[in-house]
């Protein structure tokens, strides 16, 4: 699991790496998004059957979903660091701040955006067709109104401001969207595991007469 999130995140950088260097540089931040979503989905899905049995062992539902998620932001910054590096020393004339912002704002939102789809759907599969909101993104038109209310607008304005030296206000509107997706995303996956791993009462059996 760990080469293929590393892999994936470099086979879409190098793919791109002979065109326009923004290119490259968004096509890594799509692979870093997949593939920390991807991992989240994977690692939801496969807890699944194992959750109940922690809740009665004494677990809390905030203890169960906060602890993957932790591990998956660590895992997902990892990754992307030898990512940052390489573009660090591979692309020239950067606003290498504002790359690294835009790999922080794609962990941030792809770690609760996977498990919140490995939660509500119970296979694999589709959840990993539901992934390909991740890639519908990076096609439309980020100007567009429908391009921000998608969960990685703010790595592809933030990545605009570094590479192509564009006004502050594009780090200002991305790293605000960043936020808020991240905190929307955290609280809705609370209330959806919250409800699933509820503790229901055992019906008590009554003496006759």
């Amino acid at each position: 699991m760990l080469a293929l999130m590393l892999l994936l995140p470099l086979t879409f950088y190098l793919i791109r790496r002979d065109a326009y260097v923004g290119q490259s540089v968004r096509s890594l931040l799509l692979g870093i998004s997949w593939a920390v979503s991807t991992a989240a989905l994977f690692a939801t899905s496969a807890a699944r059957e194992l959750e109940p049995r922690l809740r009665l062992a004494g677990y809390r539902p905030h203890h169960l979903y906060l602890g993957r998620m932790l591990g998956l932001w660590v895992a997902g910054l990892a990754i992307a660091l030898p990512f940052f590096l390489l573009v660090a020393f591979d692309a020239p004339d950067l606003r290498y701040g504002g790359v690294a912002v835009a790999m922080l704002c794609c962990v941030a939102v792809a770690a609760p955006l996977g498990i919140l789809i490995g939660a509500l759907l119970p296979r694999e599969l589709e959840g990993t067709l539901l992934l390909t909101i991740v890639t519908v993104q990076m096609l439309i038109d980020p100007a567009g109104t429908g391009a921000k209310l998608t969960p990685f607008w703010s790595s592809r304005e933030i990545a605009t401001w570094a590479v192509d030296h564009t006004d502050d206000e594009y780090l200002a509107r991305g790293s605000l969207h960043g936020l808020a997706v991240t905190v929307g995303m955290v609280v809705v996956v609370a209330a959806v595991f919250s409800l699933r791993l509820r503790r229901r009462r055992h019906l008590r059996h009554l003496p006759l007469g």
